[in-house]
């Protein structure tokens, strides 16, 4: 089991440093380690929640997952260690400058593609059951 959430956290690291390469132009070696934390939480919302669970309410629990681990995450690097990873506060509706309510939407419409490949990973390489979902 250990193997598989190392596996899981390296593909969701990966993929994450990966986006904001091509967002921003560059990343942070935190960014690997929150995003192999949020692949891995949004992974196990399946492990919470029945199949039958909207995609649509996963959706929200993958963007809650995420920017409650990026505001914890800025909090300690940006604001506690000073190192300036990024800063929200050019965008209307942000708290600390460490979350907005526009990254939040990013990320809502972003944790689908971090709902569908977990499950698509766990089930292809892990034996773990076929995904299925429901829109609504």
């Amino acid at each position: 089991m250990t193997k598989k959430y190392f596996i899981l956290g390296i593909i969701g690291g990966a993929i994450y440093v990966l986006l904001e390469m091509l967002w921003r132009g560059f990343s942070h070696w935190t960014m690997f380690l929150l995003g192999a934390v949020c692949f891995i939480l949004i992974g196990l919302v399946n492990e919470v929640f029945e199949w039958d669970t909207p995609l649509l309410l996963q959706m929200l629990c993958g963007c809650a997952i995420i920017t409650s681990l990026e505001f914890i995450t800025g909090c300690i690097v940006n604001l506690w260690l000073g190192w300036d990873v990024w800063d929200y506060s050019r965008y209307k509706f942000n708290v600390l400058g460490q979350i907005s309510l526009r990254s939040s939407v990013g990320w809502y419409f972003l944790s689908l593609v971090g709902i569908v490949l977990d499950d698509y990973i766990r089930y292809r390489f892990f034996g773990e059951e076929k995904p299925r979902y429901k829109i609504i």
